[in-house]
């Protein structure tokens, strides 16, 4: 370091900043929320630290310094210890004799989730869910006036329950007979989860479909809105995230037979709540 420059020694100022918090990343989904809430910020820009770090990498390599070990170790880190942190996907992979197929979606009520500028048509919609031809589809923000477009799903559970209000539909749909479906509403909040038993064979199957708390963050509010407000709006959401993610595991370690869980987290794979409920 005595031999560094102004240059270098920012370049290393920085390259610290950066890995110490790609290091409080990949260890906030194994903490307590209500101690270390701030964590769940950094979950969200897991992306752009790795990106980061692998800039910083690469410059200390091209400079031959040892320096480069920092952002090597928590690259490795977050690789061993985040089952989720990069997944190459096999393109050879095939479909098996006995497996399931299920898709989630949340549709935005068919409408797309930029409908104001780019609409989507409602066909379009259609056509990508029946393409899939899977077994059993989860819808989140479901427009249940589509339903009669999915007929080849002789099964099905449309969720009418709207907490606080707001019309917000959850569904299941199934080419295996649902011989049981409820929902959990969340305490204070418009979403909810939803779940079906489902015969297979001879074995029965509960699949979850949840709908976690939305942060409600759109670029615009990013620009308008003042941070002080929006980090308390989005630490709100965290923590009502945290405890929708422990009801939805309370609930599931209840039920004796396998469970296939899906939805809408509206949150990273980073995150503790992620963790919580994989």
């Amino acid at each position: 370091m005595k031999d560094f420059n102004l240059f270098l020694k920012l370049v290393y100022t920085l390259n610290v900043i950066a890995a110490f918090m790609l290091l409080l990343a990949c260890i906030a989904p194994y903490v307590t929320w209500e101690l270390f809430s701030f964590l769940s910020f950094l979950s969200l820009i897991v992306p752009y630290l790795v990106l980061a770090n692998s800039v910083f990498l690469l410059f200390w390599l091209l400079q031959w310094k040892k320096q480069s070990l920092i952002s090597l170790f928590v690259i490795a880190l977050g690789y061993f210890t985040q089952g989720t942190f990069i997944k190459v996907f096999n393109s050879i992979d095939e479909t098996k004799e006995g497996d399931i197929s299920l898709l989630t979606f949340n549709t935005h009520g068919f409408n797309g989730v930029k409908w104001a500028n780019e609409p989507v048509s409602r066909e379009k919609f259609v056509a990508f869910i029946n393409d899939q031809d899977a077994d059993i589809v989860c819808f989140q923000e479901y427009n249940y006036r589509v339903t009669k477009n999915f007929d080849r799903y002789p099964y099905k559970y449309v969720n009418f329950i709207f907490p606080l209000g707001k019309r917000v539909v959850q569904a299941i749909f199934s080419k295996y007979p649902i011989v049981n479906k409820d929902s959990i509403n969340f305490p204070n909040s418009s979403n909810n989860v939803i779940y079906a038993d489902l015969l297979i064979k001879k074995d029965t199957v509960r699949v979850y479909n949840l709908h976690l708390e939305s942060l409600s963050v759109r670029p615009q509010s990013l620009k308008k809105e003042e941070p002080q407000r929006l980090f308390k709006r989005l630490n709100r959401s965290f923590q009502k995230q945290q405890q929708q993610a422990q009801l939805v595991l309370d609930h599931s370690q209840k039920v004796g037979y396998k469970k296939i869980i899906c939805g809408d987290f509206n949150n990273t794979q980073f995150s503790s709540v992620y963790n919580t409920i994989k």
